[in-house]
C-alpha cells in the first residue's frame, strides 16, 4: 500500500453533499468528513450522503469517528455499501484497534490527542496504515491546553514537538505524514510559510479546510525553477565525480544527493 495523493487534501463536511463535487475537482483529494464537521444529530443524514455520493473513490479519503465510539461502528457499516476504502480514523490512539479493522480498508491515522501522539511509532508500524497526520486543536484540548498557536500565529512548542514526532515516526516506517489543517482561512502567509516548511522538512502532503487554500499548498509543495535547476546540475555532475565533491562552492555527498533526487520526484509530480 502507498499514499500516491497530491500535496492538497481538502476537508468536506459529509453533511453536504452539495459541496462533494466542488471540493473534488478543486483538490488533489477531498476528505470526508463525518466526524468533528458534523453534528451528532446530522450524523445519520451524512452517512446517506456518503452512500449516495459517486466520486472517484481514488480521490476519497472518509475520516470516520474515533473508534471506541458507536458512531464509529455505524460509519464503518456505512463505508462497505460504498467503493470507499481509504479512512482517516480520527483519534487514533490504539494500535491494537486499528491494527484488527477490516483488512479492505487502507487507514490514514489521525494522532490528535497525547496518547495517539505517544503512540505514533507504534501506530505507523501497522500494514494496514499508509500513512500519520497530526492535529494541533484536539492534542492542546487533550492535554488541558486552550490554544495550539502564539499570539503572533507560530505553533507553541508542544504543537511543534507533536508535528516533528509524527513526522519522524512515518518517516522511519516508510509512510507518509500529512500535516495539519491551518484555521485562519485569512491568514495565506502563514499558510505559504508552514506549508513551505512541510515540504522542505519531508511531509507528503498538508490538509485543508477552504478551496482557497489549495493553491498555496500546490504551489508551497512545486518546487521553484532555480531549485529544479540546481537538483539536474547536481546529479549531472554526479555522475562524472567519484564520491565527495564540491559544486558551486558547496560540498555534495549522498544526503545532497537524495535531496535532489527529491526536488526532481516533487517536480515531476
Amino acid at each position: 500500500m502507498s499514499f500516491a495523493l497530491g500535496p492538497a487534501l481538502l476537508f468536506c463536511p459529509a453533511d453536504r453533499p452539495e459541496r462533494f463535487a466542488k471540493a473534488h475537482e478543486r483538490a488533489d483529494a477531498v476528505i470526508l468528513d463525518l466526524e468533528d464537521a458534523v453534528s451528532p444529530a446530522d450524523k445519520a443524514r451524512a452517512r446517506g450522503h456518503l452512500i449516495e455520493s459517486e466520486l472517484d473513490p481514488a480521490r476519497v479519503i472518509v475520516r470516520v469517528n474515533p473508534p471506541h465510539t458507536d458512531a464509529f461502528v455505524a460509519d464503518l457499516a456505512t463505508l462497505s455499501q460504498t467503493d470507499y476504502r481509504r479512512i482517516m480514523v480520527a483519534k487514533s490512539e490504539s494500535p491494537k484497534r486499528i491494527g484488527r479493522l477490516d483488512a479492505r480498508f487502507e487507514v490514514v491515522a489521525l494522532c490528535e490527542t497525547a496518547k495517539g501522539v505517544a503512540q505514533a511509532d507504534r501506530l505507523a508500524a501497522l500494514d494496514n496504515v499508509i500513512a500519520l497526520m497530526w492535529g494541533a486543536e484536539d492534542l492542546v484540548a487533550s492535554l488541558g491546553g486552550t490554544s495550539s498557536r502564539k499570539p503572533n500565529g507560530r505553533y507553541r512548542d508542544i504543537a511543534r514537538y507533536a508535528r516533528a514526532r509524527v513526522l519522524l515516526a512515518a518517516g522511519a516506517r516508510g509512510k507518509a505524514a500529512i500535516d495539519a489543517v491551518h484555521l485562519d482561512i485569512a491568514d495565506v502567509k502563514r499558510l505559504a510559510i508552514e506549508a513551505a516548511d512541510a515540504a522542505a522538512s519531508g511531509f507528503t502532503a498538508t490538509a485543508c479546510i477552504h478551496p482557497s487554500q489549495v493553491p498555496i499548498i500546490r504551489a508551497a509543495y512545486r518546487p521553484d525553477e532555480k531549485s529544479v535547476a540546481w537538483a539536474r546540475e547536481v546529479l549531472t555532475a554526479a555522475e562524472r565525480e567519484r564520491g565527495v565533491f564540491a559544486h558551486d562552492g558547496r560540498m555534495v555527498d549522498e544526503p545532497v544527493l537524495r535531496h535532489a533526487r527529491h526536488v526532481l520526484e516533487r517536480a515531476a509530480r
